[in-house]
């Protein structure tokens, strides 16, 4: 674990390395100023020695000037590196995060991997700057100290011996009782996060329905638990203070028992009895913050465990040896495809699939809720690999190509539509970076958006909100249509991507695609039999099977599903969408 998250300090070393260096100088000087006190004391006030008090005193003021430098340049130097350390953490887990498929997506869940990239990173972020600053200045000081005092009187330093192991012995049951509930805690924040997203995404339902009270509860829920978890974890770490306070306390009662009546012996002196209180304290304050940092440590071994899980995933979907950068054409195949999204121990979403499209055909895809028309068209972008069979794009097997350019030359366009912050023309040119207006105005022509956007206050410099909630339904579709076609594709696919739009423009857009994009396979999944009546062949899908593929005269005749979604639309009214 230790040496995985040490390469994320690359860029930062300088800084890691400096910290405990200016620490170790600040430790040696405040080693240093209890003697110094002690001279003061005893060859300066007890001998009546002015010059001695006016030396040591000077030197005593300039040794604490040059700690206090020490200490804020350790000070400084740590949070660079910590700082750093976060950001290069935060880095490397964004850019994984980005190579993973669906599939992992789905493992570990949107809010698990938001808990991960803010609250543990912040978590590890904390313990890597206690470790290089506060966990190289606690054990230098306890080394110095112990040493300091065994030189003035070992008797007295054998006090030490005994106190230790029990504070260690002690700190060591509290880590081990309390590491659990933390981890507990981690888990229940990543569904506490899930459930804050999906309330913000869906508050509009939620208002509608008026569920403030179902979803208030389920938040105080799982706060609470998060809550009770947390308490329990304290309740055993409140232990630690406790038990650090009654051993210092065990430490200086017995040193000033012990050191007075030494004093009034003769063996010892008032000022070695001051120093030995202050190396007392240096070292029972430093095992204190040693016991503080082991708490951190604790909880960001949790927070570093779940970063690792992220950064050793491995993306499900990855390019093979000699991938193939050229898509021929777009004719798709399905050959013996089934797939599961858990693989073959899961349950089959689709089942021996065999289609055949020529290149430049338009299919339509219908079926019922969860017959697996979105699963089918996900295969071929390779958003999903199959689980049995396979799919080939241009002759050529999905996997074997290079996964950038196979989806370069696939257009999507998504069930839920997905639009940026930023201007219209922004989100436009995630289709072409370099899309000039000309190539924005003609597929918003395409995508009947073109005359929407004109509308806009600044045209197509108008700013989109956040998740295209100032558009409606119908205008988010056409713009993603829109970012799509400038992709100029081989394959365009539109899952259920006309559903907000009513029948007239659906039926002007897929008039420009027959007329403009003549060459592109386009592969439209909907609900209602308006959007795939006139395509070249229509797949009807039933269970995760193909029930029947044909023109809309042939189903009519030959599919009994095709049919009664047919005559139920029909009796609906101008075909609109299907229960």
């Amino acid at each position: 674990m230790i040496k995985k998250l040490a390469k994320c300090i690359k860029g930062y070393r300088r800084d890691t390395i400096l910290t405990p260096l200016f620490v170790a100088l600040e430790v040696a000087l405040d080693i240093a100023i209890p003697l110094l006190m002690a001279t003061i004391i005893d060859d300066g006030i007890t001998g009546g020695n002015m010059s001695v008090i006016i030396k040591v005193g000077l030197l005593l003021v300039l040794m604490c000037f040059f700690s206090l430098g020490f200490g804020v340049l350790s000070g400084i130097f740590s949070a660079n590196a910590a700082s750093g350390f976060a950001k290069n953490l935060r880095k490397e887990m964004y850019c994984r995060i980005q190579e993973f498929s669906f599939s992992n997506i789905d493992k570990f869940s949107t809010g698990g991997l938001v808990t991960r990239l803010t609250t543990d990173v912040t978590n590890v972020q904390n313990a890597f700057q206690m470790i290089i600053r506060i966990c190289a200045r606690a054990p230098l000081m306890i080394i110095f100290a112990a040493a300091m005092v065994f030189s003035i009187n070992r008797s007295l330093a054998w006090i030490f011996a005994g106190v230790v192991p029990v504070l260690v012995i002690g700190l060591g049951i509290i880590m081990i009782k309390a590491m659990p509930a933390f981890t507990r805690v981690f888990k229940l924040y990543d569904r506490l996060n899930n459930l804050v997203q999906e309330n913000l995404r869906g508050i509009r339902v939620v208002k509608s329905y008026v569920r403030e009270d179902r979803e208030t509860e389920k938040f105080k829920a799982t706060s609470g638990e998060i809550y009770t978890n947390f308490v329990r974890a304290e309740k055993i770490i409140a232990f630690n203070n406790p038990l650090m306070q009654f051993c210092m306390y065990v430490c200086t009662l017995l040193i000033c028992w012990l050191g007075a009546k030494m004093i009034v012996g003769g063996t010892f002196t008032t000022g070695q009895l001051m120093s030995l209180m202050v190396y007392t304290v240096q070292i029972l304050m430093s095992l204190m913050i040693l016991s503080m940092v082991f708490v951190m440590i604790t909880m960001s071994k949790v927070s570093a465990r779940r970063i690792l899980e992220v950064i050793d995933e491995t993306g499900a979907i990855r390019n093979g040896e000699n991938a193939i950068t050229e898509v021929a054409d777009g004719s798709i195949q399905f050959k013996n495809v089934s797939f599961g999204y858990r693989g073959k121990d899961g349950k089959t979403c689709l089942k021996n699939i065999d289609i055949d499209i020529p290149s430049g055909r338009t299919v339509g895809i219908i079926g019922g809720t969860g017959s697996g028309k979105s699963t089918l068209t996900q295969l071929i972008p390779r958003l999903y690999d199959v689980t049995e069979g396979s799919v080939t794009v241009g002759g050529v097997d999905v996997r074997d190509y290079d996964i950038k350019a196979l989806r370069d030359r696939v257009a999507m366009v998504l069930q839920k539509n997905v639009l940026f912050s930023g201007t219209v023309k922004d989100n436009l040119r995630w289709g072409k970076r370099d899309a000039t207006d000309e190539e924005m105005e003609r597929v918003c022509r395409l995508a009947q958006a073109d005359e929407f956007i004109r509308t806009f206050p600044n045209g197509y410099d108008t700013m989109i909100e956040q998740d295209g909630s100032n558009v409606s339904g119908g205008q988010k579709q056409r713009l993603c249509i829109a970012r799509a076609l400038l992709k100029q594709p081989k394959i365009l696919i539109l899952d259920d991507s006309t559903s907000a739009v009513d029948t007239k423009t659906d039926a002007l857009i897929r008039k420009a695609f027959r007329e403009e994009i003549p060459d592109t396979t386009k592969i439209i999944v909907a609900q209602r039999i308006a959007s795939v009546q006139d395509a070249d062949q229509i797949i009807v899908m039933d269970d995760g099977r193909v029930s029947a593929v044909g023109t809309h005269e042939t189903l009519m005749e030959t599919s009994t599903i095709y049919r009664e979604v047919y005559e139920s639309q029909q009796k609906g009214g101008s075909g609109n969408d299907a229960a």
